[in-house]
């Protein structure tokens, strides 16, 4: 029973420390600007005017992940992304992979896209395309992208 806990323990601590393809909901559960609306999202530009997260931010996600802040393989992103109406908040934010396979940065950026134009075609509602990527992005980009 201990070398199984001492396993778990082992594994658990490290489990983001690779590459993460979804993140910790415990750390990334997802945030929503309050002030983030159809409309607004939906304006040429927006996401330049509401970007906002500092070095700072960016090195906190880092060391909340156990991912070195010097490496080319993440960027710090947004898990609801700003096109969707997403946060600048800490709790939105974390390391995405541009390595890992089948499903990293790029693929997620193909989602976000692809929702943003189902919202702004008003075939999608926002409020869903925001919970489905915070639920878990790997599933919606299965069934908006590879099954489309």
């Amino acid at each position: 029973m201990k070398k199984s806990l001492l396993f778990l323990m082992m594994f658990s601590s490290s489990v983001y420390a690779g590459s993460p393809v979804n993140p910790d909901p415990t750390i990334t559960p997802g945030v929503v600007d309050p002030q983030s609306t159809i409309e607004k999202i939906c304006t040429v530009g927006y996401t330049k005017t509401v970007r906002n997260v500092t070095q700072k931010m960016k090195n906190k996600v880092f060391e909340l992940y156990d991912v070195d802040p010097n490496s080319d393989k993440f960027e710090v992103d947004h898990l609801i992304s700003l096109e969707l109406g997403g946060s600048n908040d800490l709790r939105n934010l974390w390391p995405e992979s541009y390595t890992t396979t089948p499903y990293n940065a790029h693929d997620k950026d193909v989602l976000e896209n692809k929702f943003h134009d189902l919202v702004c075609a008003d075939k999608l509602k926002l409020e869903d395309a925001q919970r489905m990527i915070a639920e878990d992005w790997v599933r919606a980009y299965k069934e908006f992208v590879e099954q489309h």
